[in-house]
């Protein structure tokens, strides 16, 4: 979906495609045909963005192999899809807990993953699409971490950049990182990416080919003042060069046994579902619960959608995902000029690609209401 902003330039509002399986190039394609292309159907629009994921295998076969890319290009054309955006965090299907953040950018292996995805990207850009996204985790997971580390994620970076320089020369398609802030990661914070980040941010807003993924989720989870967020990438000049939209669910009162009960229902137990406590600590999974005092609010990693009210008694951080938007794009010029729906927990599991169809199209629906109120007009 593309929006035009009051500046002229176009803002694009998609969803993330993890929630269909893409295990290779058949199942991707076929989750493609039977719920991407419903979804854009059903919000009749001209074209729908959609956020891919590649595992490993899969991206090595798209980034060598042009009839396997053509098979892809041929799949988006005829259901009316663009890709505009990667997500390059998970490496393989079925990674669990902090594994999910591995290889991490310490491992020769993340650089050529991520290399694979500029390359495909490059290919799949729209002609008119002013840049390209692809997010990454931040550095990794917080252990082992080191200043050896550490310096061997520098030098990935930089050798990233250095390809993104040669592939916009080369394609004339410009393609950026975005570098996500994640609970439990080395950069879990806007300020520590901030500070990680400045090393490639531009003098000119809006032209670092690295910078960082906005998530809203993430954001509410780590209680971040949002006033202090922005204000230290701007001052560190770092760019949002994408951000994923989503909520938290959040328990106000933590002594309350249901509200807790209700709150373990959520998610996957085999992913890390982290949990922040107001003006305290926090621990990795909320099986670590215990260790927390429960004297004040919960908010768990677990992305959910704004269009729907969470189960009772819980509440979710719709006020950050506002603020964040009106931040963003409600301004005189976008901070990103990439929006992406980020929801992997529904409050039914859909039984079938129609009915997930219909739940994703419903939250794409409730974000574009809350553009146009901003003032973006859709085209």
């Amino acid at each position: 979906m593309r929006f035009r902003h009051r500046d002229g330039t176009t803002v694009q509002l998609g969803y993330c495609a993890t929630v269909h399986s893409a295990a290779d190039l058949d199942e991707l394609v076929a989750g493609l045909d039977g719920c991407a292309g419903l979804v854009r159907a059903t919000l009749d629009v001209r074209a729908l963005a959609v956020g891919l994921w590649f595992p490993h295998r899969l991206a090595d076969r798209l980034a060598n192999s042009p009839a396997s890319l053509s098979k892809l290009r041929r799949a988006l054309h005829r259901n009316r899809l663009e890709v505009v955006s990667l997500n390059g965090i998970p490496h393989a299907a079925k990674l669990t807990g902090a594994n999910l953040y591995c290889p991490d950018w310490a491992d020769p292996e993340r650089l050529r993953y991520t290399l694979d995805l500029v390359d495909i990207l490059a290919e799949l850009l729209p002609s008119d699409a002013p840049y390209g996204s692809i997010s990454t985790v931040p550095l990794g997971w917080r252990t082992p971490w080191s200043k050896a580390r550490n310096l061997a994620a520098r030098e990935a970076f930089d050798r990233v950049e250095q390809h993104l320089v040669r592939t916009e020369s080369r394609t004339g398609r410009r393609i950026r990182i975005a570098v996500e802030t994640v609970p439990g990661c080395v950069l879990e914070m806007v300020g520590q990416a901030a500070a990680w980040l400045d090393r490639y941010s531009s003098p000119y807003g809006g032209r670092s080919r690295i910078g960082l993924g906005l998530d809203t989720c993430h954001l509410a989870v780590q209680f971040e003042d949002l006033d202090e967020s922005f204000e230290l990438l701007w001052r560190a000049g770092v760019d949002v060069v994408k951000a994923q939209l989503a909520v938290a669910p959040t328990l106000v009162d933590p002594s309350d046994a249901s509200g807790q009960y209700v709150l373990r229902q959520l998610g996957v137990p085999r992913y890390l579902r982290q949990l922040r406590e107001w003006g305290g600590p926090g621990v990795d999974d909320i099986a670590q619960a215990y260790q927390l005092s429960g004297h004040s609010a919960w908010r768990m990693n677990v992305h959910l959608a704004a269009h729907a009210a969470p189960p009772a008694p819980l509440s979710v951080t719709t006020g950050v995902l506002d603020d964040c938007l009106t931040r963003l794009v409600g301004g005189g010029h976008p901070l990103t000029h990439h929006l992406e729906s980020e929801v992997y927990v529904w409050p039914r599991a859909p039984r079938n690609q129609q009915a997930l169809a219909k739940r994703v199209a419903k939250e794409l629906s409730c974000l574009r209401d809350r553009l146009t109120a901003l003032g973006l007009d859709e085209v």
